[in-house]
């Protein structure tokens, strides 16, 4: 692992997420930096949480099934993480996918409701 360390302020910069939204990952228990004094202070492992969190969040998982994936690993490793991830992620593909098709459905309904009222102004 690497010794980078990271301020509050450099975390929150290099994510691109406001104060709020790294303090309330640290009050969940997403993150949890060292701290020196009133200073926090974010090494490797946090770096590579806050990226797994991110991009779970981009692919529209919970904070909370995050939170429990994140706990996998730390209780029974990496292997059972990975199935787990599986697992979430099969349910995730199903619940995007019912999305998209919702999405669609809108889209050609607004699609024909544009192009009737279209028409009969001539």
């Amino acid at each position: 692992m690497s010794d980078t360390r990271l301020s509050f302020k450099e975390m929150c910069a290099k994510f691109d997420v406001t104060p709020r939204t790294l303090r309330y990952y640290e009050y969940i228990e997403l993150l949890r930096p060292e701290r020196e004094g009133r200073s926090r202070f974010y090494g490797a492992k946090e770096l590579a949480r806050m990226t797994l969190i991110l991009r779970g969040r981009r692919f529209g998982f919970s904070l909370e099934d995050i939170r429990q994936w994140l706990l996998i690993y730390e209780h029974e490793g990496t292997e059972a993480q990975m199935r787990e991830w599986v697992t979430l992620a099969d349910k995730q593909l199903v619940e995007l996918a019912e999305q998209k098709k919702q999405l669609e459905d809108t889209i050609a309904e607004l699609q024909n409701l544009r192009d009737e009222t279209a028409k009969t102004l001539g």
